[in-house]
């Protein structure tokens, strides 16, 4: 038997804001956008080269959802993004405006540093070490 995570949800205020942001921050792929009808759509990002887990952008409905926006995790790093070159993506997502909480740290386990996305989600960019 074989599983992976297919994707994982991630509310957003709006839609299109969040292709943006992750397309031209984090230079996600957009992997398909398909409109659900009643203000719903179907939205799955990839980091580039990525072939299993997607990201699925689920737009907030009511207070309650709409409260979670950029604090999913109680303030704790929500999602780690893997790289295979740390200094590459620190560089080309810093000069894409991209918030970093701090410089990079250089951990047993390998290079990392903690980064926002556009809504404040504790996200870690890091390259484990080979």
């Amino acid at each position: 038997m074989k599983q992976h995570l297919g994707a994982l949800a991630l509310l957003v205020a709006d839609y299109d804001e969040a292709i943006a942001w992750y397309t031209h921050a984090l230079g996600f792929e957009l992997i398909e956008d398909t409109n659900m009808g009643g203000d719903k759509r179907w939205v799955l990002l990839a980091p580039p080269g990525s072939s299993e887990t997607r990201l699925l952008l689920a737009k907030a409905k009511g207070d309650e959802q709409a409260s979670r926006i950029g604090n999913q995790t109680g303030g704790r790093v929500f999602l780690l993004l893997n790289t295979d070159d740390f200094q590459r993506d620190w560089q080309r997502m810093r000069a894409a405006g991209v918030h970093f909480r701090e410089e990079p740290r250089y951990e047993a386990y390998g290079t990392v540093a903690v980064f926002e996305d556009l809504y404040g989600n504790g996200w870690d960019l890091l390259e484990l070490k080979r």
